[in-house]
């Protein structure tokens, strides 16, 4: 029997899935982010494998029993020396095993299209595309730097709740939800207390500042027009990186878009905004196959080949239970 292990990192959560060679679900685990921007090369390592042996060990399984591990990392893919350094050691760490070690939007890509020609939009913590035509080349967009990118991810609507709640609090514009949300939330007894409060406890920690969407979304369902407005702002920043993507490689042809990341638990705001965006170029927005982390897993079965990949997407295809849980950040 061949065993598959699945990591979908990301800044907020990391997944694992253990898989066999028919694809059954042998084991499952989240943990804590796995970003090296944010934690450094070696912890980010040191969390990844610990991570990795945790959930090997809920099915009696041992690392050197894997037949492959396909492993979606936030930032890799943005400096070369560190992505060479990252790679060598997780090849170090994964001794024996063949390992296939890519951006974490490839990995999102692989679950939510099957691995078949597309565009896969995630945002989570920080937002990036990525697309695969059919005669193999690929292309992203976005995800620059959580400094000057990440447009439409949810710290980037972190920073904009901050913002909007600002506004309302000084009355450039009128007070809605969010504002009674947020003083409710950090319990202020004036609103200028907020700044200190994100100065030290929020804006540090991007992962924090993403968990403000939270309060954001809250705010939008009961009807803040200035946090839905900011939703379609984010849905307008993923077409964008979408478009460049199918002018860039798909060249006029009907092409379909999938998605993952905690912004769509505010789908009702995000996807019909997103849909009218990619309509004009013929893009067909899907609910995406399978989770980012069975994308991961499908990649590491790749590493076996195209058969043994689609073994294991077959089987979930047609499992009741073919979904294994979403890693959605913020």
């Amino acid at each position: 029997m061949k065993y598959y292990l699945g990591i979908d990192g990301g800044g907020t959560k990391t997944a694992y899935l253990l898989t066999d060679e028919n694809g059954t679900f042998l084991a499952q685990l989240q943990t804590e982010g796995c970003s090296y921007p944010e934690l450094g090369p070696k912890r980010m390592i040191e969390r990844l494998m610990t991570g990795a042996e945790s959930c090997l060990k809920k099915a009696g399984i041992s690392l050197e029993m894997l037949s492959a591990a396909g492993i979606g990392l936030p930032g890799l893919g943005e400096n070369r020396a560190m992505d060479v350094r990252i790679t060598e050691t997780l090849k170090e760490k994964f001794a024996g095993v063949s390992i296939c070690c890519v951006n974490d939007v490839e990995a999102g890509w692989a679950g939510s299209l099957g691995m078949e020609p597309g565009i896969h939009l995630v945002s989570g913590t920080g937002s990036i595309a990525f697309g695969r035509n059919k005669a193999g080349n690929s292309q992203r967009s976005g995800g620059w730097s959580a400094f000057f990118g990440d447009e439409g991810s949810c710290c980037w609507l972190g920073r904009r709740t901050m913002e909007l709640f600002s506004k309302q609090a000084d009355g450039r514009v009128p007070k809605g939800p969010l504002y009674h949300l947020v003083r409710d939330r950090f319990q202020l007894e004036q609103d200028m207390d907020f700044i200190a409060y994100m100065e030290k406890e929020y804006i540090p920690v991007r992962s924090k500042t993403a968990s403000l969407q939270k309060l954001l979304l809250a705010a939008a369902d009961q009807g803040d027009e200035g946090a839905r407005s900011l939703y379609r702002e984010a849905a307008e920043e993923l077409g964008m990186m979408a478009k460049s993507i199918a002018f860039g490689i798909f060249a006029g042809e009907k092409v379909v878009v999938s998605y993952s990341g905690g912004l769509f638990h505010g789908r009702e705001f995000v996807l019909p905004v997103l849909e009218e965006r990619i309509a004009p170029w013929n893009g067909i927005l899907a609910e995406p196959l399978f989770s980012p982390v069975q994308g991961a897993a499908l990649l590491g079965a790749f590493q076996d080949g195209k058969e043994q990949m689609e073994r294991m997407k077959n089987h979930w295809k047609h499992s009741e239970n073919g979904q294994a849980r979403q890693t959605e950040e913020a």
